[in-house]
């Protein structure tokens, strides 16, 4: 079992908010329902796993390939508290994974980074790093999201107290990017890249930055009720575009390396459960964008989020078809 399994329910949770807001709301409570019973099943299997095969669960936590999966567990508990919140309406639902989510990050975050810093034999540049680790941005901005949703809805003083915990979340998680992505783009352009080096999880390199559009986003409609935040909103404004221009920038590069490794390179296209890694970052792209298109008032681009959220939808729909195509075969694991 994969660590990074807990991408279905965050790939599934944020294409449930995509459909949402192209108008087709039972395509979204299915979606969300799948996610919900998803998160419990895979919480089981986790905990079994843990249980059963100690040794294998935790040499992954430790392992530089493997190790980045585990940052799905918070992604998939923020994103699917993000849902309760806008989907079914559960303030407490939301808070309750939200804890769950902020316990999670203050203990991988600093139980893998401070493993992988620690350890006496790690691998090399080429090897040892990859998109996976994006992973670790996209659970911490699920955090700044969840919360400054749940501050909308909170009393005073909570609202501003969530508020900040979003913001610190936000500018933690940009500069987690920048630090991850110097490497991983160095890794690009100066080291071979092998077709079968280009896993889908290069996909999170937009959806680290799609998911910090969301939250910055979230972040201006907050503004007028904490006064830290209205003081700074230049800087909110500039830096949600900077990331959603970012993000932007990778869709074409990422296209097209998917053409060579696919097409070019003849790279056979079987099921594997990073593949959800790669239908995230679409749905993010459509909810990041329409929310921005909303907090800055930029309506000339409102066919953007349409598109990407139609897309996003398919893209769930052949992965989830995939997953059973691949568990009948015994390949899904």
């Amino acid at each position: 079992m994969s660590p990074a399994y807990f991408g279905m329910v965050m790939a599934t949770g944020i294409v449930a908010l995509a459909a949402d807001q192209i108008a087709h709301p039972r395509i979204a409570c299915a979606l969300f329902t799948v996610a919900a019973v998803a998160y419990g099943v895979l919480w089981a299997l986790s905990a079994l796993r843990a249980l059963r095969h100690p040794r294998l669960f935790f040499g992954d936590l430790v392992d530089h390939k493997r190790g980045p999966g585990f940052f799905t567990m918070i992604a998939a508990s923020g994103v699917l508290g993000s849902a309760s919140v806008v989907l079914a309406d559960s303030w407490a639902v939301g808070f309750a994974l939200w804890c769950v989510a902020f316990l999670l990050w203050g203990v991988l975050t600093y139980a893998i980074f401070a493993a992988f810093t620690v350890k006496q034999t790690k691998p090399g540049l080429a090897e040892g790093i990859s998109g996976a680790w994006l992973l670790s941005v996209v659970g911490t901005q699920s955090i700044a999201v969840l919360a400054a949703l749940l501050a909308a809805q909170a009393e005073q003083p909570w609202r501003q107290e969530m508020n900040f915990v979003a913001l610190s979340m936000w500018l933690w998680g940009g500069m987690l990017y920048i630090w991850l992505m110097a490497l991983i783009f160095y890794r690009y352009t100066f080291f071979r890249l092998s077709p079968d080096s280009l896993t889908p999880p290069y996909w999170i390199n937009m959806g680290a930055m799609a998911i910090s559009t969301l939250a910055g986003s979230l972040l201006i409609a907050n503004a007028p009720d904490a006064p830290f935040l209205l003081s700074m909103e230049p800087f909110l404004r500039g830096f949600t575009v900077f990331y959603w221009a970012s993000g932007t920038w990778w869709i074409p590069m990422l296209l097209i390396l998917g053409v060579w490794r696919y097409v070019w390179m003849r790279f056979p296209l079987r099921y594997d459960p990073l593949y959800w890694g790669a239908v995230f970052p679409l749905g993010m792209y459509a909810v990041g964008t329409q929310q921005m298109t909303l907090a800055m008032d930029l309506r000339f681009m409102p066919a953007l989020p349409a598109v990407f959220a139609h897309v996003a939808v398919a893209a769930w729909a052949v992965a989830f078809v995939a997953y059973f195509i691949g568990l009948r075969g015994g390949e899904a694991g």
